[in-house]
């Protein structure tokens, strides 16, 4: 079996395995085997034949229509990102080979950059689907000073919550974000399964890391668009922080992350306090060439 049909065949599994027949509205009647629901029950819920969902279990995809990938989603009760993901799958057990060279944009126009340094008081970078940081403006380099310290770039939120020691004290919701990271990654490999860069990471994290390995056993995907985040930065300490993402319209695969606090708030004097924290060194370096003899 392949690795895309294992990818299938694990993400149909688990999700059949969470959902019991009282929730999928069937009866019940003697002992169950199975904690979830059975094949033949989710055939019945999609109104497709044993044999055919079966084979969709065993990792086969080929050919499969946009309404039986449908009834299979809402028998499964698939959320809106596993829904995207079910999706991803089948395009690409469907893909042509034209279609498999497609690779998302690394890198960012010199106007996005621009955007980014004209927002000022606030963090704001933009990422690629493997974590990657690809631009960053200048609070949002002193927010996520500590994922920086890592020499290699771009720098990688990934590899730094699952191998750098300090993200555990930084991220003060530690097993949240990391549960989220490897669901986006683990969406990212279903929408761009042939991208070499996010394979050797996946495979990095998964040697070094027992609990990334863990959590990408489990299959889950997630769309992270919004949120809460809530850091323990080494200059100011608790940060409860919104975040907002936007896709680029012009760079494919590329997201744009700002976060903001909320008015008139502890966190919103402290994000003030990092703002101008990080504009201090530049500006005694400054003060320090004008105060030298000519």
């Amino acid at each position: 079996m392949s690795h895309r049909s294992e990818d299938v065949r694990d993400f149909l599994t688990t999700r059949r395995a969470r959902i019991t027949p009282e929730q999928a509205g069937l009866p019940v009647h003697g002992r169950r085997r199975v904690a979830g629901l059975r094949r033949e029950e989710v055939a019945l819920l999609a109104g497709v034949s044993v044999d055919y969902y079966v084979r969709m279990e065993r990792g086969d995809l080929t050919g499969a229509s946009e309404s039986v990938l449908e009834a299979v989603a809402q028998a499964l009760q698939l959320d809106e990102a596993e829904h995207e993901h079910l999706f991803d799958l089948a395009r690409k057990a469907n893909a042509s080979p034209a279609r498999r060279r497609r690779a998302p944009a690394q890198r960012v126009r010199p106007a996005v950059q621009h955007v980014l340094d004209a927002i000022t008081g606030t963090p704001a970078w933009i990422t690629n689907g493997r974590q990657d940081i690809l631009a960053i403006n200048e609070v949002g380099r002193a927010l996520y000073e500590p994922l920086f310290a890592d020499p290699r770039r771009p720098a990688n939120a990934a590899r730094f919550t699952y191998l750098d020691p300090t993200a555990k004290t930084f991220l003060r919701e530690w097993e949240k974000s990391a549960a989220d990271i490897a669901a986006s990654l683990r969406q990212e490999a279903g929408r761009n399964p042939y991208d070499s860069a996010l394979t050797e990471l996946i495979g990095e994290l998964s040697t070094r890391s027992e609990d990334f390995r863990q959590l990408w056993a489990a299959h889950n995907v997630r769309l992270h668009r919004t949120g809460v985040k809530r850091l323990n930065h080494p200059v100011v300490g608790d940060l409860d922080l919104n975040f907002e993402t936007f896709e680029l319209a012009h760079e494919p695969g590329l997201m744009m992350a700002v976060y903001t606090a909320a008015p008139d708030t502890p966190a919103a004097e402290k994000l003030s306090l990092l703002a101008s924290w990080a504009t201090t060194p530049k500006s005694e370096e400054r003060s320090e060439s004008a105060d030298r003899p000519r």
